[in-house]
């Protein structure tokens, strides 16, 4: 059984950067393709990030283009998503989210049938 845990949220001033954690356990954690997604109060969850199972491809939602990195760590069984810069508007439970096969990049939330239980991200203006 695949299992996800997140770390790292919590409360920052705008302007400042956090980084997220995800660690995976199950399956061999090359096999998957991992994505990134969010949710703010009263909101679908939204896609963020997406990368592939070698890390050799990475995909942005545009309202985080520049600003966030999706990075990989096959060795440690971990995904992780660097924020900078971050506004106010990018509160929200942040979530991870992994599926197969690994080649892909997949940016819509029925593309993934494995979740973390979220971590929550503030950010005060």
């Amino acid at each position: 059984q695949v299992q996800l845990v997140e770390f790292g949220g919590g409360l920052v001033q705008a302007g400042g950067s956090l980084r997220l954690f995800c660690v995976v356990s199950g399956r061999p954690f090359s096999h998957y393709a991992m994505g990134w997604f969010r949710q703010a109060p009263g909101k679908e969850r939204v896609f963020v990030a997406a990368i592939r199972g070698s890390g050799s491809s990475t995909y942005y939602a545009d309202h985080v283009k520049g600003r966030f990195t999706i990075s990989r760590d096959n060795a440690k069984n971990t995904v992780d998503l660097q924020m900078n810069s971050l506004k106010p508007e990018d509160t929200a439970v942040y979530y991870c989210a992994a599926d197969l096969p690994p080649y892909g990049i997949y940016t819509s939330r029925s593309s993934y049938n494995y979740w973390g239980q979220g971590t929550q991200v503030t950010v005060s203006s």
